[in-house]
């Protein structure tokens, strides 16, 4: 399932990972909240290789092809309960009046004037 990578036409580089490593590394931090700079070594890949296979995978459809294939899997197993369901979403559709002070929505996008300790100026008196 993962896309294979090929040596770079113009050479250089290190030596090719162990995939399994990379893939590891990168559930890890996916997993955990790991930064990606602060994965373990004992994964044996460095943060800015799983970080480039995350980014390549995630690319090429990788995650959904996945996530498909193990929802499969349990399916043809009878191990998926497809009674009830959970929904979760947190999209939410900006509106286009927005409104900063009662002022239109054109000024709203405006920096507000301050004094040097960051209070509003006052308008008008």
């Amino acid at each position: 399932m993962l896309p294979s990578f090929a040596a770079r036409p113009q050479g250089g580089g290190t030596a090719p990972c162990d995939e399994r490593a990379v893939f590891t590394a990168v559930v890890y931090a996916l997993t955990s909240g790991c930064a990606w700079r602060h994965l373990p070594p004992t994964f044996g890949t460095s943060p800015a290789t799983a970080h480039r296979r995350f980014t390549v995978w995630t690319e090429a459809g990788l995650w959904r092809r996945l996530h498909r294939a193990v929802l499969d899997e349990l399916g043809a197993r009878g191990e998926v309960d497809w009674t009830s369901a959970i929904v979760d979403a947190a999209s939410v559709r900006a509106k286009k009046m927005t409104c900063r002070r009662g002022l239109p929505s054109s000024w709203a996008d405006a920096p507000v004037r301050s004094t040097m300790l960051g209070e509003p100026l006052s308008s008008g008196t």
